[in-house]
């Protein structure tokens, strides 16, 4: 099968795509063909040698956290699905999906919403998996509260503002002047241009302020933060990770950090959330596999609206 590797870390320039061995599943794993992934930070991240102390010395590896595609056949153990079946999910650390065929656990895959391609449907799981557990299970969102996304255009920004209004919050998004249209029409009650106002010095205060692209910290924040307001990012700094284990101990805001986890049930909740039109994909553009390098750099330029596709 073709598939895009790495035998090294590095620039952009160490993905090559070449032939490699088809993968072998085990009892619990899906064998799927691949047609569409995205790119996510943590994907050039690893390739970077940023996070090696995880990933570990062993080459080649494959990168690419999300995948949609149809499964072609199922292993022993498997209860959930059959061949023929549209699905999108999660692979393994430390990835897997740049290829054309993966072996998927059965566990954090769920069906394709029927309502996207599988480009916008691969663009999903991990970028919103993130907004959701750090709306609902690090901030314990509740209907009527305020809520600011600080990266509101980004990959996860693009699903926290859409889930944070499907939860009923009332919702600030922050994002550059270009794409304040974008953030009001995915739902936002109210934006703020970063270019032109500090939302840290602004007069509104939040219950939750998620910052989705990791710029800030509780100390920075706390003066727009409601006295028992929840700071969350998706970035942990060193600050913020000495914020988040001091107020865990003590009453008022609290600092929290988020390390997605994949698991079909909360795509399954996102499956119904798309279907019911409550949230849609952005997608700022699409590259085919062999351009993968390409669209790392893309990534690595911080300035994508949404996701980034790769067509398989």
């Amino acid at each position: 099968m073709k598939a895009v590797v790495i035998r090294r870390y590095g620039a952009a320039e160490v993905l090559h795509y070449e032939d490699v061995e088809q993968p072998k599943i085990e009892p619990t794993q899906l064998l799927v063909k691949v047609r569409a992934s995205s790119v996510n930070p943590i994907d050039w991240k690893i390739r970077k040698g940023m996070l090696s102390l995880i990933a570990g010395s062993n080459f080649p590896k494959i990168l690419g956290f999300d995948v949609a595609g149809d499964v072609v056949a199922v292993g022993s153990g498997v209860t959930r699905f059959k061949p023929g079946d549209a699905i999108y999910g999660s692979t393994s650390f430390p990835g897997g999906g740049y290829a054309e065929f993966a072996a998927v656990p059965e566990n954090v895959v769920a069906l394709k919403p029927t309502n996207l391609s599988y480009e916008e449907a691969a663009a999903v799981p991990l970028a919103a998996l993130t907004a959701l557990q750090a709306l609902r299970d690090q901030g314990n969102i509740q209907t009527g509260q305020s809520v600011l996304i600080n990266g509101a255009a980004g990959g996860v920004g693009i699903f926290a503002v859409q889930i944070a209004k499907a939860l009923g919050a009332m919702v600030t998004g922050v994002s550059s002047t270009k794409n304040l249209d974008l953030v009001k029409s995915l739902g936002a009650d109210r934006v703020i241009d970063y270019t032109q106002q500090d939302f840290a010095e602004d007069t509104a205060q939040y219950d939750i302020i998620f910052d989705a692209v990791g710029k800030r910290s509780l100390s920075q924040t706390k003066k727009v933060l409601k006295p028992n307001g929840i700071y969350i990012t998706t970035l942990p700094s060193p600050e913020v990770f000495l914020e988040s284990v001091l107020t865990a101990f003590l009453p008022g805001q609290k600092a929290k950090f988020l390390f997605e986890k994949p698991n079909a049930k909360d795509l399954l909740f996102l499956k119904e959330l798309i279907e019911a039109d409550k949230i849609r994909v952005v997608i700022d553009r699409t590259y085919p596999l062999q351009e993968l390098a390409a669209a790392h750099s893309y990534s690595e330029t911080g300035r994508a609206v949404g996701k980034i596709a790769i067509a398989i």
